[in-house]
């Protein structure tokens, strides 16, 4: 075993979706990367099978969404339908995001995909090895492991991150739990072939009173069925339920549908949860191991990934002594809160799709009163394609909202609808780029750059350039201006996540420098 191997600056436990975006992560940044899994092998299971929209955009910024896009098919609509009439259509198409739609694709090949490019990185996954103890002091966290051959290895790293599932062994091991609601709720899913009427652009949700159901397209024609079942209490969890029992369910529930071939079937149970804090000390929690919820709205995998992406950047600025512990801090702080989100917006969709007598008849007039406000189903779509996530309260978020602005410091950086002109912003924003980009939109007056040793980047109207910026984005029409509501122009910090650190007026000397002192100490 190598000194790197025993001494690694990170050690992963963990190699599902989450776990291998932080190791891209950070191993694209010059960390050195350990990452262990109890598993002999990779999931061959289809498992979370939905990307929303801000995980898309994650994937982009890493360098993988094209290798991704080749594997699944897209949605562009969710439906909630009652008694068979449709309630509401939820237009995933109209979030601000170059994807704007759920991308479906088998979690085998999220992690067939992202293990090529963590592997092209130069990171072995050590699959089979087992986190059996774990002690830290304030130098390193020391890592008892158990081999397959069944000898142990102790590690030492700089730092923990524990992406080990619901059932985490790292959490257990720091000391914590998840603290929720733990009355369980049981589902049965099913990717199949079937027979039916529902296309294959759209997602629906049947609501029922015996539990929704939830319907995704999936490639090669196959659907997903997740379907809330209420067994009797006492009963064991039934993991190999038969092809009759989900097909009785959807006769029950929707209806002329009819299942030809079944290719997974299992139940599993659910509950809510989540961990007081994602840190402890050296050790960082994400994923399954930090909350657990419902899968209504398929937001688990997307959570716990975009906690990874949020997590890695600072890690990697922290080991190599660009940033300090108010940079660190932030990841809990701002995830925190999404995680507890997540968890009451699927919570509030099992209540909703299960409600009775009455209450049901109510809920389905409100569902179509609120189905013809354009701003409630944008908002909607928002929510299920995590667009809306913001860290306005963050440490990290500075600067004071500008006269006209439709951005502010905490939200993520808007897509322009030029493609010319976003084309232009990605590729200064994009994989290529590890670090911060400061944009300086100009209104008309030259604007000297602002910034010590990030990518300077000016929009004009023209494309003449100015000392002092790494490159000139020309937009003659202002569009860029316009998106972010800069009539009278402004600086916007874009940070390696894609989210806004930093805005501030042209003629603001402290706000810019202000923030990088901040991710510094």
């Amino acid at each position: 075993m190598s000194p790197a191997a025993q001494h690694p600056d990170v050690l992963i436990v963990g190699a599902g979706p989450v776990g291998l975006v932080a190791a891209h992560e950070l191993a694209r940044r010059g960390v050195r990367v350990r990452i262990i899994d109890k598993l002999a092998q990779p999931t061959d299971e289809s498992r979370a099978i939905a990307l929303h929209a801000g995980s898309l955009d994650m994937l982009d910024r890493m360098g993988v969404i094209d290798d991704l896009l080749a594997t699944g098919v897209k949605s562009t609509g969710m439906n909630m339908v009652a008694n068979g009439k449709t309630l509401v259509r939820v237009p995933l198409d109209s979030v601000d995001s170059a994807f704007p739609y759920t991308f479906v694709t088998a979690q085998t090949e999220t992690e067939r995909v992202l293990t090529d490019h963590v592997t092209a990185l130069g990171v072995t996954i050590d699959r089979g090895v087992a986190a059996t103890a774990l002690t830290q002091d304030d130098d390193a966290v020391h890592l008892t492991v158990q081999q397959p051959d069944g000898s142990t290895e102790q590690i030492t790293a700089s730092w923990v991150i524990g992406t080990d599932g619901g059932h985490s062994t790292v959490r257990k091991m720091v000391g914590t739990k998840l603290k929720g609601s733990f009355k369980g709720e049981r589902f049965i899913l099913g990717d199949v072939e079937a027979e039916h009427r529902l296309g294959n652009t759209h997602m629906y949700t049947f609501l029922s009173p015996d539990g929704p159901v939830v319907t995704l397209p999936m490639r090669g024609g196959r659907v997903r069925f997740l379907a809330q079942i209420h067994d009797a209490q006492g009963t064991p969890l039934n993991l190999h339920p038969t092809q009759e029992q989900l097909q009785k369910i959807i006769d029950e529930r929707i209806g002329d549908i009819t299942i030809t071939h079944s290719h997974w079937l299992t139940c599993f149970e659910i509950h809510h949860g989540q961990v007081p804090t994602y840190r402890y000390g050296r050790v960082f929690l994400a994923g399954d191991a930090a909350h657990i919820h419902s899968p209504a709205g398929g937001q688990g995998m997307n959570t716990g990934v975009q906690d990874a992406f949020n997590l890695g950047w600072k890690l990697a600025a922290v080991i190599r002594g660009e940033a300090g512990q108010t940079l660190l801090d932030s990841y809990n702080a701002e995830r925190h809160p999404v995680g507890k989100s997540v968890i009451d917006f699927t919570s509030l969709l099992t209540k909703v799709g299960t409600l009775k007598g009455g209450a049901r008849l109510v809920r389905d007039i409100l569902i179509q009163a609120a189905s013809r406000i354009a701003p409630a189903t944008r908002t909607m779509a928002s929510n299920v394609e995590e667009t809306n996530v913001s860290y306005q309260t963050s440490a990290i978020a500075v600067g004071r909202r500008l006269r006209h602005a439709k951005v502010v410091a905490g939200d993520h950086v808007p897509h322009v609808a030029d493609a010319k002109v976003q084309k232009q912003i990605g590729a200064v924003c994009g994989p290529q780029n590890l670090g911060h980009v400061v944009v300086t939109v100009t209104a008309g007056q030259v604007a000297p750059a602002a910034g010590d040793g990030q990518v300077q980047v000016l929009v004009t109207g023209d494309d003449t350039h100015f000392a002092g910026y790494d490159t000139v984005i020309a937009d003659p029409n202002g569009v860029v201006a316009q998106r972010f509501g800069l009539r009278n122009g402004g600086r916007v910090v874009i940070r390696p996540d894609g989210y806004i650190g930093a805005i501030a007026a042209l003629d603001d000397a402290t706000t810019i420098a202000s923030y990088f002192a901040k991710v510094r100490s």
